[in-house]
Order: C-alpha cells, then structure tokens, then sequence
C-alpha cells in the first residue's frame, strides 16, 4: 500500500485517524508531521516494523 499524501511514493506505515477528515495511510515521514495536530492519533499498521526509523 502506498501513502496516501500525493506525488509520495513510500510505502504507507501508519493509519491516521483525522477527526476532521477521512482516515489515511501514510509513510513514517509524513506521520511524524501530520500526527502532532491536536486530535489525530497515529496507528502502526501491522507488518511495517522495519520502515520505523
């Protein structure tokens, strides 16, 4: 599965839940960025351990 954030070709890693939007999976990179807004909270997706930095 890719991330879903457009023109970005990682690998998604993690399941955000966005109270304001739709869920998305998305790589670690934009997973540290987009889960410090207020209210989202990040969910590992099983089987992607080794993308973890």
């Amino acid at each position: 599965m890719s991330c879903d954030v457009s023109e970005c070709e990682n690998s998604a890693a993690v399941r955000l839940h966005v109270p304001w939007a739709d869920t998305r999976a998305v790589c670690p990179a934009h997973a540290r960025a987009l889960a410090q807004q207020d209210g989202v909270v990040a969910e590992p997706l099983d089987g992607t351990e080794e993308q973890w930095p």
